[in-house]
């Protein structure tokens, strides 16, 4: 048995009662991880449930890299959060000796013909530079010709405009959730894995806690499950959550082009829909290079998601945002992978009281611009459930 974790077996024998927390956090991907590490810094009796055995492959934290960028054209008021998830992902490299976080500056471009809308936001490049400037984010402005000269995997049109920051990079989803989880279980939080919750019932001023497996009493409950959040909400309110299948592609680098290697971070938006846009990463294997776009079609709930990705699939994807923009890649899809987002109608993040209870918090609703906030989030979450 794994430390920290309740096995199926060890609660069929002699279990007669649920165990007791102070503490339950369902769903720990980015931020449900995140928030059990930091309760578990508490001394609180904490335990954590998930569906699957994160990390894994089922949700939106997973897919080898994620960005992060601090200038965060969605909303000047995530700039903080996402400062000091880069302070407490250096925290957490220093306890683990894992290296979750790596700085390789980050590129943004504006075709410069159509303003870009992204995440809800219009005129998402100058939201960009205006919060790198007024949050003194390190950060600066390169001509055409010169990106041109520097990065020649991009080809930029003469009305391009270009933002760098400094600070920009990637993150390592699947280790940054590990790593969380193995600190909380080393500070005495229980990790429930391959649990799907089935019900909460409040009784007296506790939450009862069915799983597929056994049942557990807490005193106060986030619930972070991600896409899944749509099982915990009532039938109106399941609405205001899209679930968007989202694909990620990894592409063969041409041989001799080796301007990949040590590469920013990107996102290149070229159009005024939410789809008229690509991001990437540098090549991490020296063989291939991460791209993917975002997509906004809508199913009712993630069990429901296609995990396959066509051929035709990733023929559109050459042909409508590669070909003609993107040097030094061949139209050979290495391998391509399916995650989602969950959507809000404005992008934004959802916190709230789970059934008007303030000892319940609710969080959901990413919007495939969490993952670079979740260390904080889940920290600012933790305090609030101390607190409560």
């Amino acid at each position: 048995m794994k430390a920290g974790v309740i096995t199926p077996a060890f609660l069929s024998f002699g279990m007669q009662t649920p165990l007791e927390f102070d503490i339950a956090v369902i769903g720990l991907g980015a931020v449900g991880s995140s928030a059990l590490y930091q309760l578990s810094k508490s001394g609180k009796r904490v335990l954590g449930i998930d569906r699957f055995d994160p990390p894994h492959v089922f949700g939106s934290s997973h897919g080898e890299t994620r960005i992060t960028r601090l200038a965060v054209g969605e909303g000047e008021d995530y700039v903080a959060l996402a400062k000091r998830s880069h302070e407490i992902w250096r925290e957490l490299e220093q306890l683990s000796g894992e290296k979750i976080m790596t700085q390789t500056g980050g590129i943004q471009i504006d075709s410069g013909v159509i303003p870009w809308a992204k995440h809800g936001a219009e005129g998402f490049w100058e939201r960009t530079v205006s919060f790198a400037k007024s949050q003194k984010i390190n950060h600066k402005i390169l001509s055409v010709e010169e990106f041109r000269k520097t990065y020649p995997a991009f080809a930029v049109p003469d009305s391009g405009k270009i933002y760098f920051e400094v600070e920009s990079g990637f993150l390592r989803p699947e280790l940054a959730i590990e790593t969380q989880l193995r600190l909380a279980k080393s500070n005495g939080a229980t990790i429930q894995p391959n649990s799907p919750v089935l019900a909460i019932q409040k009784e007296g001023g506790n939450f009862k806690i069915k799983t597929s497996s056994s049942e557990f009493i807490c005193h106060k409950l986030l619930i972070s499950a991600g896409g899944w959040i749509k099982d915990f909400l009532g039938v109106e309110q399941r609405e205001g959550f899209k679930i968007c299948r989202q694909i990620l592609h990894w592409l063969e680098i041409e041989p001799g082009f080796d301007a990949w290697q040590n590469h920013p971070v990107w996102m290149w938006g070229f159009g005024s829909n939410p789809e008229d846009f690509i991001y990437g990463f540098p090549a991490l294997d020296g063989k291939t290079v991460k791209m993917a776009t975002e997509l906004f079609l809508a199913i009712d709930h993630p069990d429901l998601l296609n995990r396959e990705v066509s051929k035709e699939e990733q023929i559109q994807f050459w042909e409508t945002k590669v070909k003609g923009r993107i040097n030094g890649v061949l139209p050979n899809f290495v391998k391509s992978q399916v995650c989602f987002y969950t959507v809000t109608e404005d992008a934004r993040f959802v916190i709230e009281p789970w059934n008007g209870d303030s000892r319940a918090i609710l969080v959901s609703a990413c919007s495939g611009h969490g993952f670079k906030h979740s260390a904080a989030l889940g920290e600012k979450l933790a305090q609030q459930l101390l607190e409560a």
